[in-house]
């Protein structure tokens, strides 16, 4: 499918498409997602249920679901609570570690201060250094992840790992959690990823009924609400019934992928889909990387189970990072996206220098060269917009020629580095090597830099 003429779209921030409500009962009910969380972990906490938060998609929720408790995540996504967490943190550390640690020092997230215990992960750096901060005022866990993920210690190091971690939570909440209780679990958390993904499957087709900010609407920081799982029954319903968009055939299907786009972060989406794109798929954190595959929940040993589908997710923070890649190439195919654009937090190193920015990753189908680098902040906005409209042009002029590269490259404003090269010129030379990249990439960066090997 080919874009076709440019989109009219309003000024940055202004436009009416990412977060329309259609009328749809169930896109209400979580646009007003954090309220309803509230609301059920104070309810919960009522009832004697500890409320356990958390901090990445490594940590199975089906563990705390299974011990009684409440999983919450706790990722922060304002910019206003920044500025509290540098009296502490060192500025350089990406946005999402820096409001996380933010709320904590202001106190200004109640499912924070009502959390009895937090569970954490060793993915990066800076995170493992906020959880030690963290660890001098409030209860903490840490599960040891390895990161070597085609190694068969590894898993079996993290199958440890999990067996330690479900005998602390009986432990410290006085509880006995059975294979069972384990599998029950499971079969929430199957169910709730199944229909987030059959929803998010919905974008596959070639004219969408919703766009993808609506997409990420669908998502709750509490896992397995009953409430929640019956609105995502009720989206599927009506956005299968739906007429597509008006103008979907004319928009640019892009993947997105790079860090999760936690509440309040949703900036690159909504700029992307106000300004001619539409986003058919999320490889990220927040959107389908973490619902791809379920868990066994008939398996002899579910811990093993669990184990098995965690320790394999495709973060950027394990080594080597293949699995990222060809998850990434499987979705462009899936979706058919005409455009991918990456973007990270500043300063999250492990998804910038991923392998997705390497140009030893040449040799691939497609061409992993994608590093969009931003803050919390929205001062960067119209840059932003500006870059994104200029990667929207190309794809439309390029649009016929399905094994033709396209980087654009942005130097900042300072001028880029010597030896910097134009990667437009070096792709194209690379195509002609008959290397076939199919996907165009935007290389939109604010600070960043690419330097070629």
């Amino acid at each position: 499918m080919r874009p076709g003429k440019a989109v009219a779209v309003s000024a940055c921030g202004s436009g009416s498409l990412p977060n329309r409500s259609d009328g749809c009962p169930a896109l209400a009910h979580f646009q007003r997602m954090i309220g309803a969380c509230l609301a059920y972990a104070r309810d919960r906490k009522a009832e004697g249920r500890p409320i356990v938060g958390i901090m990445c998609e490594f940590t199975p929720r089906e563990i705390i679901l299974a011990a009684g408790g409440v999983p919450v995540c706790l990722c922060g996504g304002s910019a206003s609570t920044i500025p509290a967490a540098e009296t502490q943190l060192p500025a350089n550390l990406c946005p999402l570690i820096k409001s996380t640690f933010g709320y904590h020092v202001e106190g200004s997230n109640p499912l924070l201060e009502m959390a009895d215990l937090l569970v954490a992960e060793t993915t990066c750096d800076g995170k493992k250094k906020m959880y030690e901060l963290l660890a001098e005022s409030r209860p903490m866990y840490v599960l040891e992840l390895p990161q070597k993920q085609n190694d068969p210690d590894g898993l079996a190091a993290w199958t440890r790992e999990l067996r330690k971690f479900k005998t602390m939570l009986e432990e410290r909440f006085n509880v006995v959690i059975s294979d069972d209780d384990v599998r029950a679990a499971i079969g929430d958390m199957n169910r709730e990823r199944s229909l987030r993904r059959r929803i998010a499957e919905l974008m596959a087709a070639e004219a969408p009924p919703l766009t993808g900010r609506q997409v990420l609407h669908f998502k709750s920081s509490i896992s397995a609400i009953p409430e929640d799982l019956a609105h995502y029954e009720a989206a599927l319903d009506y956005y299968r019934a739906a007429a597509p968009l008006a103008d979907a055939r004319q928009r640019v299907r892009v993947l997105l992928t790079g860090v999760p786009m936690v509440h309040g972060a949703e900036r690159v989406l909504s700029i992307i889909e106000e300004h001619g794109g539409l986003v058919v798929a999320q490889e990220n954190c927040t959107g389908l990387k973490p619902i791809l595959e379920d868990v066994d929940a008939e398996a002899d040993d579910p811990l093993r189970a669990l184990a098995e589908k965690y320790y394999h997710l495709p973060c950027s923070v394990m080594t080597k990072n293949d699995a990222r890649l060809e998850l990434l190439d499987e979705l462009a195919r899936q979706y058919r996206a005409q455009c991918v654009i990456g973007w990270s937090g500043e300063h999250a190193s492990p998804m910038t220098w991923s392998r997705t920015a390497c140009g030893g990753c040449a040799s691939r189908s497609w061409a992993p060269l994608s590093a969009h680098r931003t803050d919390y902040s929205p001062a960067d906005s119209t840059r932003i917009a500006v870059r994104w409209r200029r990667c929207l042009r190309r794809c439309e002029r390029r649009a016929g020629s399905s094994h033709r590269a396209d980087c654009a490259y942005s130097r900042p404003s300072t001028g880029g580095p010597s030896g910097m090269v134009r990667l437009d010129d070096r792709m194209s030379r690379a195509a002609a090597q008959g290397l076939g990249f199919r996907f165009p990439w935007d290389f939109l960066t604010t600070y960043g830099r690419l330097k070629w090997k």
